[in-house]
């Protein structure tokens, strides 16, 4: 038995019909130059015959709102899919799947997660192998982002040739010798989380009194400076998701040529992507939209539960000049990086639930969809820096999706993986209409940045 926190439990009282509660990831892999034309069939016979029950937090199943306990009824039929995209099986069809898939709640009666296994995907270019796709969606209660890119890189392989004979779900099988760095810590008692959580009374009251002193701070964001825009309004249970993958080295010129972080890059990038597409529809709000940044806090090699903060950030897109607009991203970034890491993991919860309760109410309630505390969420996931493999299989590509609240119609989730950042954004599709648009304003953006950075190395410009 494990007791829920209370960011898990959030999770939990969020979800609704029309606003899931899970995060996923799109897994793209090669099929081996000299394997059988039956090799995905037999990755998914292996795991249905399977005999070793799944582990940690596989096996995991909620019980009355109140903890997680061992699933003793596990059927793999209720979390195991094998399907195959119809002709021509382009990225178009692949994307649609996953929007539907994504848009459908998890059954709370098993443990919260679902694998797909999607055949008949087109080659990545002409000459090149077959595709498979790989879904899995688990719900954000069990794991936050840089935990399920753990699970994820504990279940595939660094070699070409290992063969893995345990189903993903049975992951603790193949770690059992570091199984205590990658479980949550069980000795929390009921008695000594009451007393953590009274002992950041004071802490927690120190902050905020300091945030409250904050407003001739051009780099603090306060939760009532959202403007309205079209991203925040009621959203429906349809979804749509798209993804794309761009070289990490771009990021990294235009990060030393500017002296800021990679992040700092991808949230101006951002910006300036949605306001070109704000623009395109005459939607782009006066005042700066304002992006809720989560920020992690593990320090640790688990690979289950929720450590993270979230910072609000200035995206600056009232501004035309990219250039200012990092400038405000960086500080505001920063700001919120000081704030937090004055404070441990059960004092930001607590600082949170104070300093946001006002949009936490709304979020819950749906009081007011339209004004929000924030206009999207945009989030970073470290991902793996060496190459993955399923049975031989390479992983060429991995897209994050997360979610969506209401009146939040958008979300941005990016990973790197070996030399690539993975965007994967979700967005609901009867609000936000072409938002595949962004993708090519992304691109524009970047191109934009790396100009300037190659002007100023000229001399041509400061």
């Amino acid at each position: 038995m494990r007791l829920l926190s209370i960011l898990d439990l959030l999770f939990l009282l969020l979800e609704k019909r029309k606003q899931p509660m899970h995060v996923g990831g799109l897994f793209l892999f090669e099929v081996p130059v000299d394997a059988d034309a039956d090799f995905v069939l037999s990755l998914v016979q292996q795991m249905q015959r399977s005999k070793t029950p799944p582990t940690f937090p596989f096996n995991q199943v909620l019980h009355n709102l109140t903890y997680w306990t061992k699933d003793e009824e596990f059927d793999v039929e209720h979390h195991l899919r094998h399907i195959a995209l119809p002709k021509p099986a382009r990225v178009r069809e692949l994307f649609s799947y996953i929007s539907k898939e994504h848009g459908r709640p998890l059954d709370r009666a098993r443990p919260l997660w679902e694998c797909h296994i999607i055949e008949g995907i087109a080659p990545e270019s002409e000459g090149r192998p077959k595709r498979f796709g790989l879904y899995f969606k688990i719900h954000h209660s069990m794991v936050d982002g840089v935990a399920a890119m753990r699970l994820v890189q504990k279940s595939l392989s660094q070699s070409p040739k290992e063969t893995i004979t345990l189903p993903l779900w049975s992951l603790m099988m193949r770690h059992r010798y570091e199984i205590e760095t990658i479980l949550p810590d069980r000795s929390s008692s009921a008695l000594s989380i009451i007393k953590e959580q009274l002992s950041t009374a004071k802490p927690v009251l120190t902050e905020i009194a300091y945030t409250l002193n904050q407003a001739k701070n051009s780099s603090f964001v306060k939760t009532t400076q959202a403007p309205a825009s079209i991203l925040n309004q009621s959203i429906s249970s349809s979804r749509r998701f798209i993804a794309e993958s761009y070289d990490i080295e771009r990021f990294k010129y235009i990060a030393n040529n500017l002296g800021v972080s990679i992040n700092d890059v991808v949230l101006t990038i951002c910006s300036g992507a949605l306001r070109s597409y704000l623009l395109s529809i005459n939607e782009l709000p006066d005042e700066p939209l304002i992006a809720w940044v989560p920020y992690s806090m593990r320090k640790d090699r688990s690979a289950s539960g929720n450590q993270f903060a979230f910072i609000l950030c200035n995206l600056g897109t009232h501004l035309e000049n990219p250039l200012s607009r990092l400038k405000l991203v960086h500080n505001s970034m920063n700001d919120g990086k000081l704030r937090f890491g004055r404070m441990t993991q059960a004092e930001v919860i607590n600082y949170s639930l104070v300093a946001y309760s006002w949009e936490l109410v709304n979020v819950l309630t749906s009081a007011y969809p339209k004004k929000q505390a924030f206009n999207l969420i945009i989030s970073n996931v470290p991902g793996s820096d060496r190459k993955l493999y399923w049975n031989g299989a390479e992983l060429r590509a991995l897209y994050p999706a997360s979610i969506l609240f209401n009146g939040q119609a958008l979300n941005i989730t990016l990973a790197s993986y070996l030399d690539k950042i993975e965007f994967g954004i979700v967005a609901c599709s009867k609000t936000l209409p072409k938002i595949q648009n962004l993708l090519k304003l992304l691109e524009i953006e970047l191109a934009n940045l790396e100009q300037i950075c190659h002007e100023r190395k000229l001399g041509i410009r400061e």
